[in-house]
């Protein structure tokens, strides 16, 4: 077993997804009788994403589902002959391709849980060879999914739980893995729906959509809406000429509205008759083709009333560029202006959906000063995560044979945590949780209500006493020997529990902006340090090294 990814269309063999040297070292464990050495490995980011206080744990699941890949074909072993030295032993292939997950352990934080920096999202342990050649896979699964879905929650947070958010992005994206993978860590941060269509196959999220100005473009006038098109009343009776009664609707709109009826563009017109006639339940209008005021909104309001003449809704608008928060308003009030003088009480209230480089500013202004929008569609800004392109995700050894690995480097920040860990997460009274405990996997854990002494990580050795009013243990064991042990939960499922996750941070770290740091600690020194065991030394060593600005030692 080699890590894979999802196959690709055409079923066209695969190499496996790893770095090189990850099989250049399995060769060297091989060759030294290492390769089986009992070891464990954490993954972990450095620092919050985007400035924040937090990020959102995802792409679990699929990096826990990459485990039960199939056997290599034998496809794969050749072409690892290739790129790897001459003299490499055949048997070394021979044992690559009898490899697989059986003797793997995995514990993680349930997908879409909140997580902070140098708390591991997910343990592996197993044979030393393995737990190495998951390295890049399980970063490429992890990574990028956490970072789109902590983007997501930062816009739904901005956005507040009425404004409905669309997932646009799929032609921005880094090719279609980055698209689809966009699409789905996004509806799990938040989003309500997506325009991509394969990732509502995929993955059941909902998927929506309106029309380009392409389609509007492709019309010159009326006279093109042939032959002339009829549309039954949905009760039922005579069809009607719906292009006869959106011009006659125009004629009362444009008097309403103080409008030339020579203003709408008649091509306009005939693109929204024509696709009224195909969507009658669905009719909505792409108001800015050519003027929002002038053209686009006069012409959607008479098809849209022509529609209520037959017994149909339409059920929306959207603005795609120009100052949208102003043109919101400007819509609004006439909706609200036909609403009451055509006597069509639901007319007011048609959604405004809005586009057009959507980004966290740009939804803050929308708040700031109240505008009439209340769907967004967010593409560039979202799935390309400009604000920072990377979560920086790092594995890193932290146990072989029973005995704790650390690195010691010249960049504080780049030292490692040894020894494998228990995590527990601590809430206040208010149930808000306001720090993560990292002890060492069998000591005992925190209890609740007891007042105990805990060391602060990088802050120069500082201890406070806490006494949680909850305390949850947060990884979860999800992958025993190779055998699942939980089930996995559904995208659904891990939508809910991320919102959800949100939700109970306090309001000083759920801020987006200069948010308090949420604490993360070690439990207490015990005695002495020449009391404790060897793993216990190293961990508090790498503690105090953590916590001093010079890193000597005493």
């Amino acid at each position: 077993m080699l890590p894979r990814f999802l196959p690709r269309p055409d079923s066209s063999p695969m190499a496996p997804l790893a770095d090189l040297y990850h099989l250049t070292m399995a060769y060297a464990l091989w060759r030294t009788g290492r390769h089986r050495d009992p070891a464990a490995a954490e993954l972990f980011f450095r620092r919050e994403p985007f400035g924040a206080a937090f990020a959102v744990g995802a792409g679990l699941g699929q990096a826990l589902r990459s485990l039960g890949a199939l056997p290599d074909i034998p496809a794969d072993i050749a072409y690892l002959r290739s790129v790897l030295p001459s003299t490499t032993e055949d048997a070394f292939f021979d044992y690559l391709s009898t490899v697989d997950a059986s003797e793997v352990t995995v514990t993680s934080v349930p997908e879409g849980s909140v997580v902070f920096s140098r708390v591991p999202l997910l343990q592996v342990k197993g044979p030393l060879l393995v737990v190495q050649l998951l390295e890049t896979t399980l970063l490429c699964l992890v990574s990028y999914a956490s970072l789109v879905a902590t983007n997501a929650a930062r816009f739904r947070l901005l956005a507040g739980p009425e404004m409905k958010l669309m997932e646009l992005g799929l032609r921005r994206a880094q090719g279609p893995d980055g698209g689809l993978s966009a699409s789905k860590y996004s509806y799990i941060g938040g989003f309500d729906y997506t325009s991509n269509v394969l990732a509502g196959k995929l993955y059941g999220i909902p998927v929506r959509g309106t029309v380009a100005h392409s389609y509007i473009m492709s019309f010159r006038s009326m006279e093109e809406v042939q032959p002339r098109q009829v549309l039954s009343p949905l009760a039922g009776g005579e069809p009607m000429d719906l292009p006869s009664l959106a011009e006659s609707w125009l004629q009362r709109v444009c008097e309403l509205l103080g409008t030339p009826s020579d203003k709408p563009n008649r091509g306009e017109l005939a693109a929204f008759v024509s696709y009224a006639i195909a969507f009658p339940q669905d009719f909505q209008g792409l108001l800015d083709t050519y003027c929002v005021m002038r053209s686009g909104l006069p012409n959607f309001c008479a098809v849209a009333l022509a529609l209520h003449q037959l017994g149909y809704r339409a059920i929306g608008v959207r603005l795609d560029s120009g100052d949208l928060i102003q043109q919101s308003k400007e819509t609004r009030r006439v909706l609200r202006a036909c609403s009451a003088h055509f006597q069509v009480p639901w007319f007011g209230s048609i959604p405004i959906a809005v586009s057009n480089d959507i980004s966290e500013r740009s939804l803050e202004d929308f708040i700031r000063e109240g505008s009439e929008i209340d769907m967004v569609g967010v593409g560039t800004n979202l799935v390309t995560c400009p604000l920072q392109p990377s979560l920086g995700c790092v594995y890193k050894l932290v146990e072989v044979n029973g005995s704790p690995c650390l690195k010691f480097t010249e960049e504080e920040e780049k030292m490692t945590i040894p020894g494998i860990k228990a995590i527990y997460r601590l809430y206040d009274a208010a149930g808000h949780p306001f720090m993560d405990l990292m002890a060492l996997e069998n000591e005992p854990s925190p209890s609740v209500g007891q007042e105990f002494v805990v060391h602060i990580l990088g802050r120069r050795g500082e201890a406070t006493k806490v006494r949680p009013s909850a305390v949850e243990p947060l990884h979860r064991m999800y992958l025993r020997d190779g055998q699942a042990c939980e089930e996995l939960p559904s995208l659904q499922e891990v939508r809910s529990h991320a919102q959800a996750s949100l939700n109970l941070l306090s309001p000083v770290h759920r801020q987006l902006h200069d948010p308090q740091p949420y604490l993360v600690c070690f439990p207490p020194y015990r005695h002495c340090i020449s009391s404790l065991s060897e793993r216990r030394k190293h961990f508090l060593l790498l503690n105090f090294v953590h916590s001093t600005p010079e890193k000597r030692l005493p």
